[in-house]
């Protein structure tokens, strides 16, 4: 389980909490859109359709050591009805929330790139790639990779 331990002992845990709680920090950035406003609601709903449906209901469970061959098919194919949801709204974007990078990119970008270790074919989501592209080619996605000791 993620955490963030704050100076002041408080324990943050979950990722979509702490990812927001960071962007908040560094506003300029505009990771999240500011609080209280709907368009951060829908960042909600993003990084929690990504959180639930996504990354613990389909990929998580195609990485269970009792996941059976035919349980990690079905997981495919539901995870394939997730990302035709996301590749939809792409279709028109070139971020999830519109025009400008966001936690919910950097999040789905994470969730993505479990494909080849998951059998998971991305071909058919075109607007998912590309997305994917676009973060990979961020400076700080980069240095990250790096840090992690990817390729980049």
């Amino acid at each position: 389980m993620p955490a963030l331990e704050l100076t002041d002992g408080t324990v943050l845990t979950e990722g979509v909490a702490i990812a927001q709680y960071i962007a908040d920090q560094t506003p300029a950035k505009q990771l999240a859109p500011p609080s209280g406003t709907l368009a951060r609601t829908k960042l909600q709903s993003w990084l929690n359709f990504i959180a639930t449906e996504v990354q613990m209901g389909c990929f998580c469970q195609l990485f269970h050591p009792a996941a059976s061959e035919s349980m990690k098919v079905e997981y495919r194919e539901r995870l394939c009805i997730r990302l035709r949801h996301i590749e939809r709204h792409l279709a028109h974007r070139e971020y999830i929330m519109g025009e400008r990078f966001s936690l919910a990119d950097a999040y789905v970008f994470v969730v993505l790139n479990w494909s080849r270790t998951a059998a998971m074919d991305l071909s058919p989501f075109p607007h998912l790639l590309a997305l994917r592209k676009r973060v990979r080619a961020r400076p700080a996605v980069q240095e990250a990779l790096r840090a992690e000791g990817f390729t980049v």
